[in-house]
């Protein structure tokens, strides 16, 4: 279970082009297939485009800079 997507917790990052707090825009599988969240899991694991997310237990999230416009890629490790 990822802690971000199930709002336990809170990613607290600094942009580092401009250092304002970056927000979670959500999973990296919610950007590839709009409709993904209707699949399990591990189906939408197979396709988010990372080959360890189901193996290693990371939830990988869009981080965004609401200022610059800044974007990257962040590894949630599952509870």
């Amino acid at each position: 279970m990822c802690p971000l997507c199930n709002s336990l917790k809170v990613l607290e990052i600094d942009c580092p082009t401009c250092n304002t707090r970056l927000e979670d825009s959500g999973k990296v599988s919610d950007y590839l297939d709009p409709y993904g969240h209707y699949n399990d899991e591990e189906t939408v694991k197979m396709g988010d485009g990372y080959p360890n997310t189901a193996k290693d237990q990371i939830c990988p999230h869009v981080m965004v800079c609401k200022k610059c416009g800044h974007d990257e890629v962040r590894f949630i490790k599952e509870e």
